[in-house]
């Protein structure tokens, strides 16, 4: 398939222009199951907390493309010969269709149905779609080679890097676009420098060594985006909600409750038995009407917890200490026989991350660490040559939080036990 006669552009706030030059990428692009992605936030509940956050995968989607487009550009420009020229679009298409897979709100979506974004978007690539068609105008094979390239087990382990690795393209836009929308300034990274020490060598993406500053810089807004955006405790609060609403409705469902409104595919994603159409009609206007007309089910938990998530009116919560956690079956008790819901009304939060791994003499970690280049052609692995790296490797800290809904716990409040009150006291 050709270059297009003349190059498309997106206008776009963090890379300022997206360029399209083939004419694949720009068919692809313009798949309904690709701009299905305009309807699927980046940041699935974050825009309750900063209320900037309404970009899309789609946005996302293109980014991870321009970013991949970049580096393969600057490879082919200086002629490193252990860049393979002929999986370029290979590359390209896999960036620009990781996310095809997402459902509405993404995450939360998948923890509450045991589902992987990651099986749907090879599902979608693999099936009677319109992207798997223009994919196949290539070469048959071809929607197999990017679906194993997502998959993470295509032959040329180069390819894969340049999509998952822990210096990719998908953590490059995502922390620049994530900071950007956010209004934060944790996710400020000096990409450009980045890119420009990237190398393919011995089959894998490398940094020059000189470029080691640049990417300390990168993992340490990793580590502050994790902790202030995506960890933020409001968010996880309406995080815990939105599952809360998924893990009622469906209990409600194979329990043979009759909804007044369950619009198709629902019942599809109740009985984990979607098909991949079905699946592509789940987006973030279905849910949320859903759940507009779920706040006057018949059934009070559902009820309360749609009114909740779409007024914005979300759980507190408390940092609890360790000796707070033998207590908690005790709270459940005390919540059941005041009246509360102890499955609903009370969640314990546990939020860790891991800023980069160190290496490890096994397999385990090859392509999961960043190897530096140095002068004398030798690959170092990050950590072993940056103390900075090292000082936040391995690190996986995380806090305990009990959320509950405050207004139920005030009308209680005077039934506590003073040692149980103490703790609900705390709060943040």
């Amino acid at each position: 398939m050709n270059h297009l006669r003349e190059e498309k552009v997106f206008k776009d706030p963090v890379h300022n222009y997206i360029h399209v030059q083939d004419q694949l990428i720009w068919l692809l692009i313009n798949t309904k199951e690709f701009q299905r992605l305009r309807r699927i936030r980046q940041l699935g509940t974050s825009y309750l907390t900063f209320h900037g956050a309404e970009h899309s995968r789609f946005s996302h989607s293109l980014g991870v493309y321009e970013i991949t487009r970049r580096i393969i550009s600057q490879f082919e420009r200086n002629a490193y010969p252990d860049w393979p020229r002929e999986e370029r679009l290979v590359a390209l298409c896999a960036a620009l269709l990781h996310d095809l897979g997402h459902g509405p709100f993404s995450h939360s979506i998948e923890q509450a149905f045991q589902m992987n974004h990651e099986d749907w978007t090879c599902r979608i690539l693999l099936g009677d779609t319109e992207v798997g068609r223009v994919l196949k105008q290539m070469d048959e094979d071809f929607p197999a080679k990017v679906a194993s390239v997502i998959r993470k087990d295509y032959e040329n382990e180069i390819v894969v890097n340049l999509v998952t690795s822990p210096l990719d393209a998908d953590r490059m836009d995502y922390l620049l676009r994530d900071a950007y929308f956010t209004g934060v300034n944790y996710g400020t990274i000096d990409m450009d420098r980045i890119l420009r020490m990237l190398r393919p060598y011995q089959g894998r993406i490398v940094v020059k060594e000189t470029g080691m500053h640049a990417v300390e810089d990168y993992l340490m807004s990793r580590y502050q985006m994790y902790w202030q955006v995506y960890f933020h405790p409001v968010t996880r609060s309406s995080e815990i909600i939105l599952r809360q609403i998924f893990r009622r409705a469906k209990e409600l469902y194979t329990s043979g409750y009759s909804f007044a409104f369950l619009p198709n595919p629902l019942p599809g994603l109740f009985n984990s038995d979607l098909t991949v159409q079905e699946y592509l009609l789940l987006d973030e206007a279905l849910i949320q009407t859903s759940f507009m007309q779920w706040e006057n089910e018949k059934d009070p938990v559902i009820r309360d917890l749609c009114t909740r998530f779409m007024d914005r009116k979300l759980y507190k919560y408390v940092e609890l200490e360790s000796l707070d956690l033998g207590k908690i079956e005790e709270i459940r008790e005390i919540f059941k026989d005041l009246g509360l819901h102890p499955e609903y009304d009370l969640e314990i939060d546990f939020p860790t991350d891991l800023p980069y791994d160190v290496s490890r003499p096994d397999e385990e970690l090859r392509g999961k660490q960043i190897l530096l280049l140095d002068k004398q052609d030798r690959l170092l692995e990050i950590s072993e040559v940056s103390e900075i790296v090292r000082s936040i490797s391995g690190i996986q800290r995380g806090k305990f939080f009990l959320y509950y809904p405050d207004n139920k716990l005030q009308a209680v409040w005077h039934h506590l036990p003073p040692e149980i009150a103490q703790i609900f006291e705390r709060k943040l």
